[in-house]
């Protein structure tokens, strides 16, 4: 057994090493004896092995060994994991797998970055374009990359790198509901639902001669797994979550803040800025009271549209502006139907009543909030062609030799 010389961070960040662990006799000591070089305080969850896996552990003194009796998963073994971290009083867990493709020599990296952005979810980011590197693992890793940015937001550079720092105090709380490989896409897209930070930090990868490679991921079984969770999680990302991340986000930064970077930053042309604030508005109207923001985020997703503005744009709907609203859609309905009679409760309300005033006011909503977008997106549209003017002629008559 190696010399323990602790790394002063792990301590200093109350950080220790999970490392879950399947049949792996062939690395695991190694990758144990590597962590040991940097911390004491390692938790390694045996996932039902049936190798030498319990005769290693024993091998070893100073570290925390669950054994479990019957084969659960990897997400399984992580969340037992993160129970016994939470039990010893870490605020942070690092995971490493144990089949030596991570160099334990690079924890040093996770402790840098946490220091730097406490409470984040540290990824490390794997060169997938490297040689050596299988093809299914990296057509499986822009898979799920692409569906994380779906679902939370996040361009990140590898989503299925086991190598992570996790904010296990940070995560206490939370219920996951996965237990194999798709857990570590459940638990990323559900820490940034949650507000927390993910952030990649570089890491090596070593990918062993195919024959020495030992693997438990089973590619039909495990990838239909991920692809049902990730339909799951994207109809919850646009219904739900993404708004409310975008709201969470806009409330932070604030309101001139907010219109100084997405309103007008010049990234973006004015029809583009025009074209979301006139779907905002019409998002606003539409007679989907309680679903408007999140289909206007799923609508300026598809439509490329800047989804800041349209969110913003869609809460035209407030309180105070209700009741115009109201009547605006149902004044409008009765133009487009014919139906000039102001509206009239009488002694009763009938089911024909309900039917006839209801399909007046849906028509009336969907027209009227057409007309208010299509205006509200021209005005906006001049607006910012005469502010950019104004800008550019400051700016040059600003300019050298002036």
């Amino acid at each position: 057994m190696p010399e323990f010389t602790s790394y002063p961070g792990f301590n200093s960040q109350g950080c220790c090493v999970i490392i879950p662990t399947y049949n792996n006799e062939k690395t695991l000591e190694g990758v144990i004896s590597g962590v040991l070089e940097f911390t004491h305080d390692i938790i390694v969850v045996n996932d039902g092995s049936t190798d030498s896996t319990r005769e290693i552990c024993a091998g070893f003194d100073d570290i925390t060994v669950i054994h479990l009796e019957r084969n659960r998963g990897k997400g399984y073994a992580i969340r037992k994991g993160f129970r016994e971290a939470l039990r010893l009083g870490f605020r942070y867990a690092i995971t490493i797998d144990s089949d030596g493709q991570h160099l334990p020599e690079e924890l040093p990296k996770f402790i840098e970055k946490i220091t730097a952005e406490p409470d984040s979810l540290i990824i490390g980011a794997r060169n997938m374009d490297q040689e050596g590197v299988p093809g299914g693992s990296s057509f499986g890793n822009r898979f799920s990359n692409f569906w994380t940015w779906v679902e939370t937001g996040y361009r990140l550079p590898d989503t299925q790198s086991g190598y992570r720092l996790y904010p296990v105090r940070k995560m206490a709380k939370m219920r996951f509901i996965t237990n194999r490989f798709e857990f570590e896409i459940e638990v990323l897209i559900r820490s940034a639902w949650k507000g927390i930070p993910l952030t990649p930090v570089p890491v090596s990868v070593v990918y062993h001669p195919e024959k020495e490679r030992v693997s438990h991921f089973r590619p039909f079984t495990d990838f239909a797994r991920i692809s049902l969770l990730n339909s799951v999680l994207t109809i919850l990302a646009l219904l739900f979550f993404r708004p409310w991340m975008m709201i969470r986000k806009m409330s932070k930064e604030g309101f001139r803040e907010l219109v100084r970077k997405h309103l007008l930053s010049p990234e973006e042309s004015n029809f583009r800025k025009s074209a979301s604030i006139a779907l905002g508005i019409f998002m606003g109207i539409a007679p989907v009271w309680g679903w408007q923001m999140m289909i206007a985020l799923a609508l300026s997703i598809a439509l490329k549209l800047n989804k800041a503005i349209t969110l913003i744009a869609s809460n035209i709907s407030i309180p105070p502006m209700i009741p115009f609203i109201l009547f605006g859609s149902y004044i409008t309905g009765g133009l487009v139907l014919g139906n000039h009679q102001p509206l009239d409760f009488g002694p009763e309300i009938t089911l024909d009543f309900v039917k006839k005033n209801l399909i007046q006011y849906v028509i009336g909503a969907l027209v009227f909030g057409a007309i208010m977008g299509i205006l509200a997106g021209f005005f906006t549209y001049l607006l910012l062609t005469v502010f950019r003017r104004r800008q550019k002629t400051v700016a040059e008559g600003t300019g050298p030799g002036k």
